[in-house]
């Protein structure tokens, strides 16, 4: 984790005393301009450096322009750059592994050997970002025409990494008001996030990591209890892994006087899937949302067009988490969970009015369901799929 590692530890030392005794605003914003060149130029390279500064400029530009055909050529530029970097080993072999396996690993070693031994750093949350921006300029919501102030929406490291997915139309206000004047309570409570978040990612979710490092391997030998002790385990290291590198980004960044949307808002106390994908990963959702889901039609167009593009944004987003098939699954087990929560009781008439009754009647109940679901979900997340389907039969097998 990049916020772990001595140099950023020196790095903000650095960067936040200075930032905080500089007198003027302009100073402020060049400052944080300059230091989060420097962070992005440590951890990403020269070969992770590049083509984010060629996809940066061309959706500078793009968006200057205002043109609706330069905004969709860049969106494909940019969306193109992250397949290719990110997915094509893993689409190529894909396609040609239905014909020839060998061929298809020789095609895939050809790709990484061509192509940085790593993605550019962070390319899916700039991608993400930028076609955000591009889709808003084509609707005439906003265009940035300041550089400056698109290159710290662009390189601003505390949400660099992990996010939060940052919008435009919020983090310019926020970042001017920041720069303006820092209060002491904004340093005060950034740096309360800041520890929460370390304790939730090394304190416990690295912790938890190490335990079940030792036992996965050996899951379905273990007791009954055990398992579903390391089952839970699996779920809170993600949630606490996950929020922990969110606390740590939004308390950086309120360092700065600047504020960021909240992430996670306590997603293991909802009670429906549609409840728990409004507190998990909030801007990568709510991105999802607005930029794919309802572009597609959303639930316009009847209970079976809806159910398609829930199942298509779903597929994307296990797929926009890594490049392997049981992420792709698992965006697809929420898809086909989220079709039956949400339809039900339109589905089954008279008995989907029963179910949702009766689950009305006892909120427990719905949160098990909801919890039992989700939790199952993260084994296809972690875990190629024969071995996440073996765990997942061993908790109702002795």
């Amino acid at each position: 984790m990049i916020f772990t590692t001595y140099w950023f530890f020196a790095f903000a030392a650095i960067l936040f005393p200075l930032y905080w005794l500089l007198p003027w605003g302009r100073a402020r914003l060049g400052l944080l301009l300059v230091g989060c060149a420097i962070f992005h130029g440590h951890f990403a390279g020269a070969a992770g450096v590049i083509p984010i500064v060629v996809l940066a400029v061309a959706t500078y530009l793009a968006g200057r322009s205002g043109r609706s055909s330069w905004c969709i050529a860049t969106i494909i530029l940019c969306v193109a750059s992250l397949g290719i970097y990110k997915y094509s080993p893993f689409f190529v072999g894909s396609a040609v592994g239905l014909f020839d396996p060998q061929l298809a690993a020789k095609c895939a070693l050809w790709i990484r050997q061509a192509l940085p031994a790593s993605p550019p750093l962070a390319i899916s949350f700039f991608t993400f970002e930028f076609v955000h921006y591009l889709y808003d300029v084509r609707k005439g919501r906003m265009r940035i025409t300041s550089p400056v102030d698109f290159a710290l929406f662009t390189i601003f490291f505390p949400s660099l990494v992990a996010g939060p997915i940052k919008r435009c139309g919020d983090f310019l206000p926020a970042l001017h008001r920041g720069v303006a004047a820092v209060a002491t309570a904004d340093v005060a409570i950034g740096l309360s996030r800041v520890a929460i978040g370390f304790a939730k990612k090394v304190l416990i979710s690295d912790n938890l990591a190490t335990v079940i490092n030792y036992y996965a391997p050996h899951f379905t030998q273990q007791s009954l209890g055990t398992r579903w002790l390391l089952f839970a385990a699996i779920a809170f290291r993600i949630l606490l892994d996950f929020s922990g590198y969110s606390d740590i980004a939004i308390g950086l960044a309120r360092m700065f006087g600047i504020t960021l949307p909240e992430n996670f808002r306590w997603p293991y106390l909802a009670s429906s899937l549609q409840e728990f994908w409004q507190r998990w990963h909030i801007s990568l959702s709510t991105w999802i949302r607005d930029y794919i889901y309802i572009p597609l039609g959303g639930s316009r167009h009847g209970v079976a067009r809806k159910i398609v593009n829930g199942f298509i944004v779903f597929a994307l987003c296990g797929l926009w988490h890594g490049a392997a098939w049981n992420f792709i699954v698992w965006g697809i087990f929420h898809g086909a969970g989220l079709a039956v929560c949400g339809n039900y009781r339109l589905l089954l008439g008279r008995t989907g009015a029963q179910i949702g009754a009766f689950l009305d009647r006892f909120p427990p109940l719905s949160w098990a369901l909801t919890t039992g679901y989700v939790w199952l979900g993260w084994l296809l997340f972690f875990y190629p799929l024969p071995q996440a389907y073996k765990m997942a039969a061993s908790l109702f097998s002795r």
